[in-house]
């Protein structure tokens, strides 16, 4: 099928070359961007045009296109050049100006180049079909180190859960009978909760919650850099109490 679309893009450019008599970007990108976004369907994902990047000196610059999932996340970048253009001089430009280079792929109709953690990995010419599906499926399927990182690490985090959950549990259960300031911290904190909880809520739902806050407090300030949640949510404030007395005594 892939293949299919990539004979469908070379005819819809030539059309548009034969009706139009212009070979320039501007004429003939969204087909490019149509394919893409035909490859962007398997995963889910979306090629948005125009989307401003903060490069890391704080400008903004605007790739042709940027991969994106349902959550906004970006996976991949697009830019389109003239065929007329010093295709390696415009990626030059374009990386010293600041985009983004951990997956991009940049093409003029006649050459797709895809730059991928800083280091070109692959250069296709467009015309051959095989090749441009190649690079394509390449460019949508790239997983950064950092998140294949991250997702092995979640991998070993299930399987090394419960010896963590029991270890927690047996914790907090011994630190009941010697450490008198975490009892005190605990029992404010029941109270709190069967008030703006539920009365329902028992001291193992405590030590439930307790547990939950150990494992995630780091990606939460991680993710949203001490948020508001953290700053100002009663019961957060006072679970961070009890943590503090269990751990910090």
């Amino acid at each position: 099928m892939s293949k299919l679309l990539v004979s469908q893009y070379h005819t819809e450019v030539e059309r548009i070359i034969q009706f139009g008599g212009s070979r320039k970007e501007i004429s003939i990108r969204v087909v490019f961007q149509n394919l893409v976004n035909e490859y962007c369907k398997p995963r889910e994902f979306r090629l948005i045009p125009e989307l401003d990047y903060k490069t890391p000196s704080g400008k903004l610059v605007y790739p042709d296109g940027t991969v994106k999932d349902a959550l906004r996340l970006d996976w991949g970048y697009w830019e389109s050049k003239d065929e007329y253009d010093n295709l390696d001089q415009e990626i030059e430009k374009k990386l010293i100006k600041g985009y983004p280079d951990s997956n991009i792929l940049f093409e003029d109709s006649q050459t797709a180049v895809l730059i991928q953690s800083g280091q070109e990995t692959m250069r296709v010419p467009m015309k051959d079909a095989d090749a441009l599906d190649g690079i394509i499926t390449y460019f949508i399927n790239y997983v950064r180190p950092e998140v294949k990182d991250f997702r092995e690490a979640i991998e070993t985090f299930k399987q090394d859960l419960p010896t963590v959950l029991n270890a927690l549990r047996d914790l907090i259960d011994s630190q009941i009978e010697t450490n008198a300031a975490f009892k005190i911290a605990r029992a404010k904190f029941w109270g709190i909760c069967k008030e703006s909880i539920n009365p329902e809520v028992t001291l193992l739902d405590v030590r439930e919650m307790m547990i939950q806050h150990i494992l995630t407090e780091d990606i939460f300030i991680s993710i949203f850099n001490e948020s508001q949640f953290h700053r100002e949510n009663n019961i957060a404030r006072e679970l961070k109490t009890i943590i503090d007395n269990l751990f910090y005594r």
